[in-house]
């Protein structure tokens, strides 16, 4: 009997454990090669004039990668980098080991559904396995395409439902194909090795110090490891008690929980953070803290389901609102606000956290997306590709989901919503330690 050769493509999944993609490929492989795309795409200019991947997160998968090439060494196998086209890619690794199905996670954007039609149009067999929400659409009380119009009604029908979470099994890795260290030889392998963190040039000390997530340091850095012991230290204490009157905080590692990085990179699962935040409270109790945390995962399961109900209606410039009038756009004003420059201190002070160190505050977030498009009048998509370019989390859903709910074209009730950033200020700093940081006199 022949012996089966599939190919596991990693996309936003970079981890072993809760891997849904990698059970199923197990169970069909008899022989199983693994392997990331370097997506040459992500290195072209957008429309507005930069590439969609930043030099902040790119540092931080490759460190991502090389702990997965570690963890499946031990294991006895390996992870293969390529650079190129994903289809052109997988057609010719499929050819040379003589595989047929290539399995992945379904990831419901549409650029990224376009690179699994692209691969199915080249005549391979795909199959692409939902993985990154932590509730199952299929165990939703409703079907995606009557997803409720708002996040509340959103959440309290999960929540009346009781919906959870299944446990997976774990896995048996298949052997690598026959073949694996000649194509290993002659293929392009950026990131092999594991890269050694550094500093950032351009950082003070008191920013490196204070930084939200200095990515830049072993406990920061990307992959399944880093991300477990951060879990398991998130939870050691009462951070989780504290978390829905410290998350708009500004300065410093502890103020949210900073999951979602590894969240992005998939090197974390939404069931693992809910396992440890049910064990945390099955020994602590739950408080307002702990629920805000679940709380903030359905929110990050809402804008993935949204994706399923409108697909490519969300990247439209009016996105969700039919009648609304295409957005104006200040290419002079944007450059100014992308460079924190705008005269705003509060806004510049977080632009320019964000250009030095590829991460910002939930609520500055919202502070400096509004501003761009309510007080600078500028295209609200322009906003979305530079924090796609800057952020160490890019998370596609989400990140067009909250733009789209600032600019008033997505599911907000209120169409849309403008932050005062004085008052802001006022409210979360009040004494301008934050920026004195990062706007310094």
């Amino acid at each position: 009997m022949d012996l089966r050769t599939v190919i596991l493509w990693f996309r936003n999944d970079l981890r072993l454990a809760d891997n849904l993609a990698l059970r199923e490929a197990c169970a069909q492989a008899d022989r199983l090669l693994l392997v990331f795309v370097h997506d040459s795409g992500e290195d072209q200019p957008t429309p507005w004039g930069f590439v969609r991947r930043g030099p902040h997160r790119r540092a931080f998968q490759a460190t991502a990668l090389a702990a997965l090439d570690e963890a499946l060494r031990a294991r006895g196998s390996r992870l293969l980098q390529c650079a190129g086209a994903p289809a052109e890619v997988m057609v010719e690794l499929a050819r040379r080991i003589g595989a047929d199905t290539v399995v992945c996670e379904d990831i419901p954007a549409p650029e990224e559904q376009a690179a699994v039609d692209a691969l199915r149009a080249a005549g391979l067999r795909v199959e692409t396995v939902w993985q990154s929400s932590l509730l199952d659409p299929a165990t939703l009380p409703f079907e995606p395409s009557r997803l409720p119009p708002v996040f509340t009604a959103f959440r309290q029908v999960v929540e009346a439902a009781g919906c959870a979470p299944a446990d997976p099994a774990p896995v048996v890795l298949p052997p690598l194909p026959p073949g694996f260290e000649e194509i290993v030889g002659d293929s392009a392998t950026p990131g092999e090795h594991r890269p050694a963190p550094s500093g950032l040039s351009g950082l003070s000390a008191a920013q490196a110090a204070q930084a939200s997530f200095p990515y830049w340091t072993p406990a920061f850095e990307g992959g399944e490891p880093a991300a477990q012991a951060h879990l398991q230290g998130y939870f050691a204490g009462d951070l989780a008690h504290r978390y829905k009157a410290t998350r708009n905080g500004l300065i410093g590692a502890d103020f949210s929980s900073k999951f979602s990085p590894w969240l992005a990179q998939g090197a974390l699962s939404p069931r693992s953070i809910l396992a440890a935040l049910r064990a945390f409270e099955a020994q602590h109790g739950a408080s307002d803290g702990s629920y805000w945390l679940w709380f903030e995962l359905l929110w990050r399961d809402y804008f993935r389901f949204l994706h399923l109900q409108h697909g490519r209606r969300l990247y439209r410039a009016s996105g969700l609102a039919e009648h609304a009038v295409p957005p104006a756009h200040d290419a002079a004003a944007f450059a100014r606000w992308c460079r924190g420059e705008t005269g705003q201190p509060l806004v510049d002070a977080g632009m320019r956290e964000l250009a030095a160190t590829g991460y910002l505050s939930n609520r500055l977030r919202q502070v400096v997306a509004s501003y761009l498009v309510h007080d600078l009048g500028c295209d609200w998509r322009a906003g979305a590709a530079w924090f796609e370019a800057q952020l160490v989390d890019y998370d596609v859903c989400s990140n067009q989901g909250n733009w789209l709910y600032i600019a008033g074209r997505g599911t907000d009730p209120r169409g849309g919503r403008r932050f005062n950033p004085d008052k802001q200020a006022q409210e979360h700093d009040p004494d301008g330690v934050y920026r004195r940081l990062w706007v310094p006199d």
